[in-house]
């Protein structure tokens, strides 16, 4: 008997049982649908991690100011004024590390015309910019001649844009902080959210010269809030750390033993952290979802065993009249194969629907990619072959006489 005879056996017995075959077929719909949909989601929130780890930069660190006690009391990160525009240009003296960019900053009240926003306005070097490869979608950037004269320009993010200036191009135009007018001249590129979830977007920044004079005053001369410093490459990371540690210690004289006065961060390893719980979370939710496939086929080996007891006598005939045992095997093999490949078809229709609807109603961000839809259909595939193989080997191992007998 040939495989197209067989294919058509396997299709007209399917048929005479029109209501079973759609119920078996369910198990594996809802599992296949369920695969790709949960895989959608995972893949989709480990893209926007790592589009969130994009728009950081490259082997960053930050550096913080070290905490104040005061009478027992320990008022945490940042609460000390420990370190300087010196100390960022002496990082950047390391062989290990490419740039470095001290920041200071403040929340002020922005205002142009009738409309104002609130938002962080940080003071820092043109070279913060490169560290996080952050360029203009209108305008310039400022550069070192404003940082030497302290001009009062200043470069808006997005949404500042968006709040400010809803129909008209900022550049050009004049922004006060703090009453103080500031020019300004470009327009950052998108950056969205942050990995804690901060809009990037919502922030101004402005020559730290100028944030000094004119908005942010600070108790010590030269003092920073922080200090961004990139390594020359990723293999130089935990190199550039020990010898950014071991400077800073020598320029605070820190002596051995004592605590650091200053808080170093690796973000790539936080990134990295980050990366690994999205690509958990995605496994983790294809996972679960698997488990319906599972049930699925479990399911679909119970109707091909009731459909083999039910069948006996057919066999028997079939067999009496010269069918071979490969040929029994090969038939209800093919009817659980057919069963998972037309259920996995449907269910994968409605993963990607599914996946669709949740990113267009839910705003969620979602994505389907061929590996979650071949691993689905892949699977669902597998799963007739093995939970059928064993209705169709009982059904190929009846012996003649003893199924012509069964009633």
């Amino acid at each position: 008997m040939s495989y197209v005879q067989v294919l058509l056996e396997a299709l007209r017995a399917m048929a005479m049982n029109r209501l079973r075959t759609a119920l078996t077929m369910l198990g594996m719909i809802i599992g296949v649908g369920a695969v790709v949909l949960m895989m959608a989601v995972g893949q989709g929130a480990q893209t926007k991690v790592n589009q969130s780890i994009a728009t950081m930069g490259s082997n960053l660190f930050i550096v913080l100011s070290g905490a104040v006690t005061s009478g027992g009391v320990r008022f945490g990160t940042g609460s000390a004024q420990t370190l300087t525009v010196d100390d960022a240009t002496a990082l950047a003296g390391l062989s290990t590390v490419k740039g470095t960019a001290p920041l200071i900053s403040g929340g002020f009240q922005l205002a142009f015309g009738n409309a104002n926003w609130g938002t962080l306005v940080w003071g820092t070097t043109p070279d913060y910019f490169t560290l996080r490869a952050w360029d203009t979608d209108e305008g310039e950037l400022f550069g070192d001649t404003d940082l030497r004269s302290a001009s009062r320009v200043a470069v808006i993010g997005q949404t500042v844009a968006e709040n400010l200036f809803p129909d008209e191009n900022p550049v050009g135009k004049t922004l006060r902080i703090r009453n103080s007018p500031f020019t300004i001249i470009g327009v950052l590129a998108r950056k969205g959210q942050n990995l804690d979830g901060r809009d990037q977007d919502d922030t101004v920044f402005v020559p730290i010269s100028t944030a000094r004079q004119q908005l942010i005053r600070t108790p010590f001369p030269g003092s920073v809030r922080m200090i961004m410093a990139q390594a020359i490459s990723e293999q130089a990371l935990a190199e550039a750390e020990a010898e950014m540690t071991q400077l800073l210690r020598v320029r605070h004289r820190i002596r051995e033993g004592q605590d650091d006065d200053f808080n170093l961060r690796n973000l790539s390893a936080v990134a990295e952290t980050a990366a690994i719980a999205a690509r958990a979370m995605s496994l983790m939710l294809g996972a679960i979802a698997s488990v319906s496939l599972l049930v699925g086929g479990i399911g679909i080996m119970n109707i091909m065993l009731v459909s083999v007891t039910e069948r006996t006598r057919e066999i028997g005939i079939r067999m009496a009249l010269g069918a071979r045992r490969r040929d029994i095997l090969l038939q209800f093999l093919t009817e659980a194969l057919v069963i998972c490949l037309v259920g996995g078809s449907v269910g994968l229709a409605i993963g990607v629907g599914g996946a669709w609807i949740a990113a267009e109603l839910a705003n969620m961000t979602v994505e389907v990619t061929l590996a979650s839809a071949g691993v689905a259909f892949g699977f669902s595939a597998a799963i007739g072959v093995f939970f059928g193989f064993y209705p169709a080997r009982k059904a190929a191992g009846l012996k003649p006489v003893e199924a012509l007998r069964y009633e």
